[in-house]
Formats: structure tokens, sequence, C-alpha cells
């Protein structure tokens, strides 16, 4: 088989790596602080993310040397992607209890004053 800069394996290796990339990306934003907004909209973001991934129709299959590689980065796919999730499903959940709660002036509270009689 052919290794070559414009072999099938040698682009394919481009595309996995592509995609190695954009997996770490979405860990590097869910490991950011966690009670940072910038860190919830970049999550919420990844999670609007709406279009499939289709594998360049030029390539032809995967080349055997690269399979197994191929589904290693899927599992990660999928535990990022599970994650993802749970984040997603804990920032609605933090969201909605914050627009519950009242930040308006507290109720006054009961005074009793003892005087002796």
């Amino acid at each position: 088989m052919s290794t070559g800069p414009d072999s099938p394996a040698a682009d394919w290796t481009t595309v996995l790596e592509a995609m190695e990339g954009e997996v770490l990306a979405a860990q590097r934003t869910m490991a950011r602080d966690a009670g940072s907004r910038e860190r919830a909209e970049e999550i919420a973001a990844w999670g609007r993310r709406a279009q499939d991934w289709v594998p360049p129709s030029n390539l032809g299959p995967v080349p055997p040397d690269l399979r197994e590689r191929a589904a290693r980065l899927l599992q990660h796919q999928l535990a990022v992607a599970e994650a993802l999730v749970e984040a997603i499903t804990q920032s609605q959940r933090q969201r909605d209890v914050a627009a519950r709660m009242s930040y308006g002036p507290s109720r006054p509270v009961a005074s009793f004053i003892d005087q002796a009689m």
C-alpha cells in the first residue's frame, strides 16, 4: 500500500487528525471553570451542532492500518458526546433554578422586643 502524500492513507490520517482535534477542543471546553458563563455558552454551542459528519467521498474506505485508530477515535467521540449531554443538562437545570430564585428584597423579619411590665 502506498503511503505517499497523495495516498488515501495520508488523506485519512489528515481527516482523523482533524476529528481528534475537534474532540480534544470539546474536552478542553468542558474542563474549564465549571462556573464560567463563557464555558456554559461554549458547551451549549457544542450541543447545538446538528450537522452529522460525513466522510469525504473521494477517499474511499478507511485503510486497514488506520481502522483501529478510527475505532478508538469513535469511542472517544462517544464518551465526549455523553459528557457534553450531561454538561448541557446540568447547565439547563442550573439556569432553571436560577430563574426561579428571587433576587428582590427579602421579606421583613418579625422583631420581638422584651419589655418588662
